[in-house]
């Protein structure tokens, strides 16, 4: 599936069913490749993935055989994009080495009057009162103003969020 090859992909479902491997454990692998391998390349193959893993866990073999064997052509057989794994691992990363970073005062939220005075909430921006529901609000630390950790994979799907991000965010994240 990984590899874009629905034939192969099949083929060595066949022999899993054949060897008798569980079909919850086949749906389990696909489930993570829907998000590992595709991602936003493909946004749809998770909930593929996510219903396949329901239905086999409800039919069972036999019958299960026809939902993996369709879910297996429709991964392989979508563009893949590893973003979504590449922008966690950053991010975790950048999480171990700056430890506990301040949430920035403006999008702390401010329930008690004591929160208000000290600033929780000031100068926020509700997205939904802008043009096209954006405003140009830092939402990390300030310690890592401007680190870009998420980078659109190349195909279509992540084209369009690439020329979304870039329409918002301008230069700022050089998308």
């Amino acid at each position: 599936m990984r590899g874009s090859d629905p034939n192969a992909a099949v083929y060595w479902l066949a022999r899993m069913i054949e060897g008798g491997e569980d079909p919850k454990f086949i749906a389990r692998r696909m489930l993570i490749l829907a998000s590992e391998d595709i991602g936003n390349a493909n946004p749809n193959a998770l909930l593929l993935a996510t219903s396949c893993f329901q239905a086999v866990e409800m039919i069972g073999y036999p019958e299960c055989s026809l939902i993996l064997s369709q879910t297996a052509i429709y991964l392989a057989s979508s563009a893949k994009s590893n973003s979504a794994t590449v922008a966690i691992g950053m991010a975790r990363s950048l999480v171990n080495k700056t430890g506990d970073l301040p949430v920035p005062l403006a999008i702390r939220n401010a329930p008690t009057g004591l929160m208000k005075k000290l600033d929780y909430g000031k100068g926020y921006k509700y997205a939904h009162e802008f043009e096209g529901n954006f405003a140009d609000l830092e939402f990390l630390p300030q310690e890592i103003s401007g680190t870009k950790i998420y980078d659109p994979g190349n195909n279509a799907s992540e084209a369009r969020l690439r020329e979304y991000l870039k329409n918002c965010w301008k230069e700022k994240y050089n998308y």
